[in-house]
């Protein structure tokens, strides 16, 4: 009888200690449960961290390539500007060289024609000198020769 009341003993503290495990078992359960989902949360908010910060990089090397692309658009725009100011300074230079290649051209011809009124000038001058010498010899001639008339008269008589 001893034995089996004992056993019995066994038999129940046995049962009240496995209910005890069972107790315990479920708050540990539990606690394991919170923990493997924090970590998931953990996890998974790492995994968003991660997600932002190549987002943000992305988002940066955007921003730069953006930004560079203004940048160049720019130097561009500053170099056509320059161009465009270049060629109108050439024409500008182009405009004065014909103005003053112009300019000494019409200089030129007007000291040409000075020079054709002068020589015209002088041609007429002498011509007329020219006509007055023959003139003045003309009558010289007349002159004489009516002298000489006069001596062949006054020789007659």
């Amino acid at each position: 009888m001893a034995t089996k009341k004992k056993s019995r003993k066994k038999a129940s503290k046995r049962k009240v200690a496995k209910k005890r495990k069972v107790v315990r078992k479920k708050p540990a359960k539990r606690a394991a449960k919170k923990k493997v989902a924090k970590r998931k949360t953990r996890k998974k908010a790492t995994r968003k961290k991660a997600k932002k910060k190549a987002k943000k990089k992305v988002t940066k090397r955007k921003a730069k390539k953006k930004v560079a692309k203004r940048k160049t658009k720019k130097k561009a725009k500053k170099k056509a500007r320059k161009k465009v100011a270049k060629r109108k300074t050439k024409k500008k230079a182009k405009k004065k060289a014909t103005k003053r290649k112009t300019k000494k051209k019409a200089k030129r011809k007007a000291k040409k024609k000075v020079a054709k009124r002068k020589t015209k000038k002088k041609a007429t001058k002498r011509k007329a000198k020219k006509k007055t010498a023959k003139r003045k010899t003309k009558r010289k001639a007349t002159k004489r020769k009516a002298t000489k008339r006069k001596a062949t008269r006054r020789k007659k008589r």
